[in-house]
């Protein structure tokens, strides 16, 4: 049973089963998200400065020089904490319902999706509208392909490719390549060795 001291948002950030419905908090959060993401996708190619500024309004922390292709659409940014030099192109989505860390270099091809949020798999609890969230983290030097899906609680290590389409469901170590659905290890890589 889950503590009655905790307010909704705790409960998310525990990854406890959380009622987001009617919690004003949440709601407030999510509306000023969505608003913040209206204002990005409609910036044009031309207003860098105003993406920059934006996307530092929306995150809980962002890096040096990140760019992310409109449309972008996450839950609520201020659980998102990005690195250095971070590209996402077209379509992008992060559920940020819990810590969504990611590192320095990380690029991301069109349609990405993080999912940190899900729902119970017990129908008659589905039914009451709880959901959960586990938090994910993704290493530095991490590319990840077209359409991949990036589930809740998973770890990537750095120097690590995710192939295009593949649905990453559990724990991928450092400097590996991994494909497919649900998501192997390939093969492993060098680490760079960089000046």
């Amino acid at each position: 049973m889950s503590d009655t001291s905790k307010t909704e948002k705790q409960k998310m950030l525990a990854g406890e089963l959380y009622l987001p419905i009617n919690d004003a908090e949440l709601v407030a959060e999510s509306q000023r998200a969505l608003r913040l993401l209206r204002l990005y996708n409609q910036t044009t190619e031309t207003e860098g400065d105003k993406r920059i500024q934006t996307l530092r309004a929306l995150f809980g922390a962002i890096g040096e020089k990140p760019q992310i292709v409109p449309p972008f659409h996450c839950d609520y940014g201020s659980h998102i904490t990005i690195g250095d030099r971070f590209y996402m192109n077209y379509g992008g989505v992060i559920l940020d319902c819990n810590k969504v860390h990611i590192g320095n270099d990380v690029l991301c091809a069109p349609y990405v999706q993080i999912y940190a949020a899900y729902h119970p798999t017990n129908p008659t609890v589905r039914l009451t509208g709880r959901e959960l969230a586990a938090p994910i983290r993704i290493g530095n030097n991490v590319w990840i392909g077209g359409g991949a899906i990036i589930c809740p609680g998973v770890t990537i290590g750095d120097n690590t490719t995710i192939g295009a389409g593949s649905v990453v469901t559990k724990d991928i170590p450092a400097n590996v390549v991994a494909v497919g659905n649900p998501c192997r290890v390939l093969r492993s890589v060098d680490a760079p060795a960089l000046e």
